[in-house]
């Protein structure tokens, strides 16, 4: 069962005597940093208490030495020692403005509106356009090459060009980008930034395949109004239900998270019928708080689908809900994987207002059925396909979904070309570029003060 508000507000009213009375750091102006002082200092014994690894957290930190609490909590992850590991796991403890998040949590942008990977060396690709954003409104796609940005031709996987490439789509207002479509003509675009509300549902469609009716669904984030988001998938899966499908593939290479209710409402489409009622996830936290708010989250059946075998597209940028949703559905179906491993988060956290910021410690890590959980290292693919990037959404030659409608068709996964050497360069320039989207597992739960969230960053 989920827990509920009381419980929870006796949760926080608990920390909050643990920590001891402190003046909320809107209340004090003495001058100087006194404010940020006091808000990096509330947010250090909120860490101390709550965050899952606390026991190795210092009982004194030089606070003065971080900038802000975002700082601060990147420093607390170097403290995440989980046994079986060599280095800290922790990778996500984060604080942002609370004006900020709201943004964020909402769905909501103030950018271009595209994603960028490199497919290859020195080959720049679009990986997705947001359905509102401006790069939509000006008709770029999935798959076309970028030539130039801001004039300048020189696409590649260089430290110095990688941050310039950056600074011009995530930093500045306004770029000229030179695209290369698949038919081989070229176009100049220049993309102003504006404010949109992202659709994290890309595709739904269904391909009627040597006799099968397959659905394909393309899924983004977990993130957004919540109870519009459920419209949302009420109504792909109404339609996947009046196609009476065979099979689905959900795709969710460049989904990073978001809230957890999102993630159990998908799951409650997905899991057969036969398994209603059984549990879907725990949700486990430090030994402080353990007895009391130590979370299990049971199936409740949604919709007419009732499949015992489904297919998830993974790549390193698939995380945190998107995995909690894979694990939970493991023990109840057969669960087929194509793609890259994925990012590695089986832990979560929710939001703490501190001021004028929200801050995320880590605080809870979660489990399937089978007590399984602690894929720090991604989930690991059952066929290792490279993303696609030089095909449109939804195209049956795109290598990922051409491998699941191969074994679709004949129980094999289609054998498509892969890098025969791990290009380091490659990798971690897509690492770069990926730094900015939303990773997260968010609870939506009654916090302090007045925020209900739980995701992953």
């Amino acid at each position: 069962m989920m827990v509920g508000k009381d419980s929870l507000l006796v949760f926080f009213a608990l920390i909050i005597v643990a920590i001891g009375c402190r003046k909320d750091p809107a209340d004090m102006d003495s001058g100087g940093n006194s404010i940020e002082e006091l808000v990096k200092d509330t947010a250090w014994s909120y860490a101390r208490d709550i965050y899952l690894w606390y026991q190795h957290l210092p009982e004194r930190l030089n606070l003065k030495s971080y900038t802000d609490p975002d700082a601060l909590m990147k420093a607390v992850r170097s403290y995440s020692m989980e046994p079986g590991f060599s280095e800290p796991v922790d990778r996500w403890s984060f604080a942002m403005k609370k004006r900020d998040w709201d943004d964020v949590s909402q769905g909501v942008s103030g950018d271009f509106g595209l994603g960028i990977f490199f497919k290859s060396q020195n080959d720049l690709r679009v990986s997705y356009v947001e359905p509102a954003s401006p790069a939509a409104a000006a008709g770029i796609q999935r798959s076309w090459r970028i030539l130039s940005v801001n004039q300048n031709g020189n696409i590649s996987t260089d430290e110095a060009t990688i941050a310039r490439i950056i600074d011009a789509f995530y930093n500045k207002v306004s770029v000229s980008v030179g695209f290369e479509k698949p038919d081989g003509s070229t176009i100049n675009v220049t993309l102003h930034s504006a404010r949109y509300v992202g659709d994290p549902v890309i595709l739904d469609t269904v391909y009627h395949h040597n006799g099968n009716k397959i659905g394909y669904f393309v899924y983004n984030s977990f993130l957004g109004d919540v109870n519009e988001m459920k419209s949302r998938l009420a109504d792909v899966f109404t339609g996947f239900s009046a196609e009476a499908i065979t099979d689905l593939i959900v795709d969710l290479r460049y989904n990073g998270g978001g809230f957890v209710e999102l993630q159990n409402e998908l799951a409650n489409y997905l899991v057969p019928a036969a398994e209603d009622g059984k549990v879907m996830l725990r949700e486990e936290f430090n030994d402080k708080y353990s007895s009391l708010f130590d979370t299990t989250i049971f199936f409740q059946k949604k919709g007419l689908l009732d499949m015992s075998r489904i297919f998830f597209i993974i790549t390193g940028n698939t995380a945190s809900a998107s995995e909690l949703l894979i694990n939970s559905l493991k023990p109840y179906m057969d669960v087929k994987l194509v793609g890259h491993a994925s990012h590695g988060k089986p832990v979560g956290y929710f939001n703490i207002g501190v001021g004028d910021w929200y801050i995320f410690p880590v605080s809870f890590r979660s489990v399937n059925n089978n007590g399984e959980g602690n894929y720090f290292n991604g989930l690991q693919p059952d066929a290792l396909v490279n993303d696609g990037l030089d095909k449109s959404w939804g195209d049956v030659n795109e290598d990922c979904l051409a491998s699941v409608l191969q074994y679709i068709q004949d129980g094999v996964f289609r054998r498509v070309s892969t890098r025969e050497q791990h290009d380091d360069l490659l990798d971690r320039g897509n690492s770069l570029l990926d730094v900015r989207r939303f990773k997260g597992a968010i609870e939506r739960k009654g916090l302090l003060p007045g925020r209900h969230l739980q995701d992953k960053r």
